[in-house]
């Protein structure tokens, strides 16, 4: 049996990801325990590797950078050996070059992108739309999304669960794999060769992000 390793920094609730992946795991049959550490050997030796987020962009990378070794084991298991990765909400935010809450803060540079504030168009009828962009949404897959294993069974239209007032703004449009409207585009998922991520909670979105984890718990880039 693999692991898939939820990494635990001291960010998010991590009990309600690991539910919805043992969910996942055990509906679709995959062959995997799930494991909530914050240990790198862990890391190393796992068949997929998960890093959630909740906060702001500069908390979470200090709180992953201060367990001593996780940064290197993820990357060597993620970009060395090839691991499928999936970032979650700030997760998915720290695979961009920079992020700019609050202060600017180098992230892990794994997708060509930056973490901006949300920006959204007034509503029609000249209010201003709230930030944080929290609740449901409906997904808008971008041309490299629509084919993507980890995406497969969604459409244009199924909703997913979001909560943030920053989102990642993609100098590489092909690494920008779906997108949700909120006054304008907002990045919804991104990924590249075995990375994916997601602005939204799956564990959060129901039969939408059911379904994502277990087409990521299956997935052999």
């Amino acid at each position: 049996m693999g692991i898939t390793a939820i990494i635990d920094y001291g960010s998010g609730n991590l009990r309600s990801a690991a539910n919805a992946f043992e969910r996942a795991a055990r509906e679709s049959g995959a062959d995997t325990a799930i494991t909530v550490t914050d240990d790198p050997l862990v890391v190393r030796r796992a068949d997929r590797v998960v890093l959630p987020g909740v906060g702001a962009f500069a908390d979470c990378r200090r709180g992953l950078f201060a367990v001593d070794g996780m940064v290197e084991a993820i990357r060597g298991r993620v970009l060395a050996d090839g691991a499928p990765f999936l970032g979650i909400c700030v997760g998915m935010q720290l695979m961009a070059g920079t992020g700019y809450e609050h202060v600017t803060s180098e992230g892990l540079g794994w997708i060509d992108g930056d973490v901006e504030l949300v920006r959204p168009a007034a509503e029609d009828d000249g209010r201003a739309r709230k930030i944080p962009h929290m609740g449901w949404n409906e997904l808008r897959l971008e041309p490299g999304g629509a084919g993507h294993p980890v995406l497969a069974g969604l459409a244009d239209g199924d909703h997913a669960y979001f909560v943030h007032s920053y989102h990642m703004t993609l100098r590489t449009p092909a690494q920008r794999l779906a997108t949700v409207d909120y006054g304008g585009p907002v990045t919804a998922v991104v990924g590249r060769d075995n990375l994916i991520g997601t602005q939204f909670h799956p564990e959060k979105s129901q039969a939408t992000g059911l379904r994502l984890i277990a087409n990521f718990l299956g997935w052999r880039p």
